[in-house]
């Protein structure tokens, strides 16, 4: 087993195909989180209910992706950029894990605002983990552009 996981979380498929390259590049294992209700794939009612749930600091309760993490020492956290922070199904597992002594990366997917508070907010929740630096995209993932990250963040 790899010691490396890729923890994502993917409405439109947008963040599982980043993910998706990050997983086959670093040979680590995936894992897709699951709340257990699921968003609208109406994009503007899902905003609506995302907006709501951030507003209220809610963290859905995971059906899936919530295992243990005791065996991966590196862990790539993959969002959405949803309203300048991460989706909500993230933010429940970042609070339900301990990542100490763990290194953190962290990738969003946007639609033009780029990182936003997404690095903050997981430095936040991961404060005795090292935490190196991230990647965002907008767009087509580009195997090369992820390629150029982790060999610039030290990982290849």
């Amino acid at each position: 087993m790899s010691n490396t996981l890729v923890v994502y979380y993917s409405l439109f498929q947008n963040t599982k195909n980043l993910a998706l390259e990050i997983a086959k590049q670093t040979s680590g294992t995936l894992r897709e989180l699951i709340p257990d209700k699921n968003y609208s794939f109406d994009y503007n009612t899902a905003a609506k209910e995302v907006r709501n749930q951030i507003s209220r600091g809610f963290f859905p309760k995971l059906v899936s992706g919530n295992e243990p993490i005791d065996a991966y020492r590196t862990i790539f956290i993959g969002t959405p950029n949803w309203f300048k922070t991460l989706a909500p199904p993230v933010r429940s597992f970042l609070t339900q894990h301990d990542f100490a002594g763990k290194t953190v990366i962290p990738f969003c997917t946007h639609g033009g605002g780029g990182f936003c508070q997404i690095e903050n907010d997981i430095a936040r929740e991961c404060p005795k983990s090292k935490i190196l630096p991230g990647i965002a995209l907008n767009g087509a993932i580009a195997p090369e552009e992820v390629e150029n990250w982790l060999k610039a963040i030290g990982y290849k």
